[in-house]
């Protein structure tokens, strides 16, 4: 039997996870990565066909080793009894919940609802097949036409998944002659799209326009098509780019400029119409606008607004719309009773910008770390390392808030955080005692030895 030392892990394991931390915390990668031949002898005696010998399981089972040993129960995959929105309920227990992209609170609306049963009464639930096979329905059409409206664009095509819309899509209309420059914290969508196009990729610092610009002044004159490629509203961070000076720069150096705006539409903006009201910039002046159906619009899927061309384009020569079944009936009627409802009462919009500044004052006079969000309903609470994270998302679901960690690898180990979202359907009575909770928490944990007994998790400083 394998010997264990006093943090309740075998030896190994723990030189292992002492390496992982290392590894995370920007050391050096020649002092934590073992030898290629030792990784190969563990895999033969393990064997190829062994699902445990994938890459990264090693470490998936050594972090839930190492949360048992402090007393961290899994964070994620909670079973939720209700629909998303303000409240939740887990466990017969109701709880504030900071976990839903329901924005406007019109996942439960009369009638965003009946908008989908009667879409299931007249077409089922199902498209049964792609648009180009099974053809389309009216909801198709009458979705893409207003969404194409909204961003003032000739047309829009609305795919079966938001993550897949941006695969699709970048890696449809860009090749090996062309170059990809995306923000340094684009979206895993973006980055896998980019990968797919073959196209030469480089990002530039997190909303640093002047390096965007260096970037291009070096390189342009390499490559046939360039895309420049940044989100409306981060989603880890909740700040936005200069979009007028994005323009400025796209027009100077003859490239297409693409938004992912699926965080701001409904949220930026007096109206919440997204990025391009918040500047009151044209829409027009960019390329390509994306955007996904399962925030504000409480559906499912993606689109894709821009030129006929472009447009025609995907709809012939996407992978993710050509192969895949159509957006469901029932879906695309929500979203176009959601955007309709969005556009008929922008009180919803101000409202949620109230309590999302309201949350942001409160956190931040209690000194906790908000990183740079601009309080546009996407407020993350930074604090310093996975096992951190993960402690104070338990103890503030001990106290009903619901809401949850983001760590390594989705963010660096010295940036781990809670990201709370908010909603319009939000009180300020529930935003208090949220914010009340995360002080006392913050309190309990800094007190307590539970979250740092391991050698090598330091705290780390706060990004």
């Amino acid at each position: 039997m394998k010997p264990r030392n006093r943090f309740g892990l075998h030896d190994n394991d723990r030189r292992l996870l002492d390496k992982i931390v290392l590894s995370r915390l920007n050391s050096q990668s020649t002092a934590v990565s073992p030898p290629a031949s030792h990784a190969y002898d563990e895999v033969a005696r393990g064997g190829w066909t062994d699902f445990q010998n994938l890459p990264g399981y090693h470490e998936l089972a050594l972090q839930r080793s190492m949360a048992a040993v402090v007393g961290l129960d899994n964070p994620f995959f909670h079973l939720h009894e209700t629909a998303a929105g303000a409240t939740t309920l887990i466990g017969g227990r109701q709880f504030i919940n900071f976990s839903s992209y329901d924005y406007l609170g019109l996942n439960q609306h009369p009638e965003v609802r009946a908008a989908a049963h009667a879409a299931i009464d007249a077409f089922g639930v199902s498209a049964s097949a792609s648009r180009v096979v099974a053809g389309e329905r009216p909801g198709h059409r009458a979705l893409e036409r207003a969404l194409a409206k909204h961003y003032s664009q000739d047309d829009c095509i609305a795919f079966v998944s938001g993550h897949a819309t941006n695969v699709s899509t970048i890696s449809a209309i860009l090749g090996p002659k062309d170059l990809i420059v995306h923000d340094s914290l684009a979206h895993n969508s973006i980055l896998a799209g980019a990968a797919l196009s073959r196209a030469e990729r480089r990002s530039f610092p997190h909303n640093d326009c002047d390096a965007l610009d260096a970037i291009l002044i070096s390189l342009r004159g390499q490559f046939e098509r360039v895309l420049i490629v940044v989100e409306g509203l981060y989603s880890m961070d909740g700040d936005v780019p200069d979009l007028p000076r994005l323009v400025e720069i796209k027009r100077r150096h003859d490239a297409w400029l693409m938004v992912d705006d699926a965080h701001g539409l409904g949220v930026l903006g007096s109206s919440g119409y997204g990025l391009f009201e918040h500047f009151g910039t044209d829409p027009r002046d960019v390329d390509i606008w994306m955007g996904t159906l399962s925030k504000t619009l409480a559906g499912c899927g993606g689109f894709i607004a821009g030129a006929t061309a472009l447009v025609e384009y995907l709809k012939c020569m996407s992978g993710g719309f050509v192969y895949s079944v159509g957006l469901s009936p029932p879906l695309a009627a929500a979203a176009a009773t959601a955007l309709a409802i969005l556009h008929r009462e922008p009180e919803r919009v101000e409202r949620l910008r109230r309590l999302s500044r309201m949350f942001l004052d409160a956190a931040k006079s209690q000194g906790l770390n908000t990183g740079t969000s601009a309080g546009h309903a996407i407020i993350p609470i930074i604090v310093g390392n996975s096992v951190r994270a993960v402690a104070l998302s338990q103890k503030l679901f001990q106290q009903g808030v619901n809401a949850q960690p983001i760590i390594h690898p989705a963010v660096p180990e010295r940036s781990a955080r809670l990201r709370f979202f908010l909603t319009a359907e939000h009180s300020a009575g529930q935003i208090s005692d949220a914010v009340s909770a995360i002080g006392r928490a913050m309190k309990e944990i800094g007190e307590s030895a539970s979250t740092s007994p391991i050698p090598g998790l330091a705290m780390g400083g706060q990004e």
